[in-house]
């Protein structure tokens, strides 16, 4: 079978209405060794990953109070927040996976975040320890991955144009002292989410050196 990523546009989505699709997914790369991409925003929420201390968690009120709920999933990381104007990338990997292994995979995730960032006129680069993409010390995407049956889960987050509020109520990934930031906020003008992610695909098949294909969930 050849190698291709598969991609599937999911939109607007509630966190675990994305997560059921990471299942239905998961299974089913499982079976037929597919590469499958899940691109979406989500409504507002926190996730934290199984070993996430909960002092990360600065006000749990606050986010309360804002309808944004905290959802405890199987990826490594801390906690973060995901909402509309953020590119979350879930690369649902099974062949290509095994092909790279943890940290090679991890490190194309990071270079497709800071190619899709170069495209859109903002230089980023890595700290070592931290996964993810940063501008000096804020952290511009970040990346969280779980790995079941030798099948990749999660992926990452970049910020496009989120809302930075509610990031003041965690600590973002567990890295006291370091803010976030987005590509509109490096722009200086706000960056079109539908650029993003066409830059994104195109970043993937290059990254992975396979052709890509688009599609609707199925």
């Amino acid at each position: 079978m050849e190698k291709r990523i598969d991609v599937v546009h999911l939109g607007l989505t509630p966190y675990r209405e994305a997560w059921r699709w990471q299942q239905h997914y998961h299974a089913r790369c499982r079976a037929t060794d597919e590469n499958v991409l899940l691109l979406a925003e989500h409504l507002p929420v926190v996730t934290i990953g199984y070993r996430c201390p909960r002092e990360q968690l600065v006000d749990v009120t606050a986010l309360e109070q804002q309808g944004i709920p905290i959802i405890e999933v199987e990826r490594g990381g801390g906690a973060t927040y995901h909402g509309p104007g953020q590119l979350v990338a879930y690369p649902i990997f099974s062949s290509l996976f095994r092909s790279w292994g943890v940290k090679n995979f991890i490190a194309r995730l990071e270079a497709i975040m800071g190619q899709v960032s170069g495209h859109c006129g903002v230089r980023t680069t890595q700290r070592q320890g931290f996964p993810g993409v940063w501008v000096g010390e804020h952290k511009l995407g970040a990346v969280g991955l779980a790995i079941r049956r030798r099948v990749s889960l999660h992926g990452f987050a970049l910020n496009v144009n989120v809302d930075f509020r509610p990031f003041a109520h965690l600590i973002p990934c567990g890295i006291r002292g370091a803010g976030v930031t987005s590509l509109s906020r490096e722009r200086g003008e706000v960056v079109a989410m539908r650029t993003v992610m066409e830059q994104t695909v195109r970043a993937f098949g290059e990254i992975f050196t396979v052709p890509v294909r688009e599609g609707e969930p199925v």
